[in-house]
């Protein structure tokens, strides 16, 4: 009896792919808990209101240093005993952290989830709102940083996805 050997599937494919209505309702379920940095940038943008808040989860050195502008200041530590006073529970909130390398965004969700408000993470935090070059406030005011041609394109108003 031969044994036929047959070469391990690649990396990418060595776990099948999800069947394509699993592969729609995870992707969809993604964006109810996530937002992109450049969709808020957008929607902070637009005349009106946006309909969410941003939630600025980092230290207070850390929001000196450098902020969406707008946002609301409430360091995770301290969600449990101050968000019923800073936020209003019918409007959604959209939390960030510094970056994709930090969860802080996603403990801040997770503890306003838990105290009932209707809550997203914005993907890329602090790090990527400047990245992309939209405009932050420091303790001295606005500041603006050119946008890092590996996150957002330099021509164009959006990256067109």
């Amino acid at each position: 009896m031969t044994t036929q050997l047959t070469a391990p599937a690649n990396p990418v494919l060595r776990v099948a792919p999800a069947a394509p209505a699993v592969a729609a309702a995870y992707f969809r379920a993604s964006l109810v808990f996530h937002a992109d940095v450049s969709d808020v940038a957008a929607a902070l943008a637009a005349d009106g209101e946006p309909g969410f808040v941003v939630l600025d989860s980092r230290s207070t050195a850390s929001w000196d240093q450098g902020h969406v502008p707008g946002a609301v200041h409430l360091p995770t530590a301290l969600i449990a005993e101050q968000a019923e006073q800073l936020l209003d529970r019918s409007v959604p909130v959209v939390t960030y952290c510094w970056g994709p390398g930090c969860n802080g965004g996603t403990r801040a969700a997770l503890a306003l989830a838990e105290l009932g408000f209707q809550v997203k993470e914005m993907l890329g935090g602090f790090e990527y709102w400047v990245r992309e070059g939209f405009e932050f406030e420091t303790w001295e005011g606005l500041e603006r940083r050119a946008a890092d041609p590996l996150t957002a394109p330099l021509d164009a108003r959006d990256c067109g996805c």
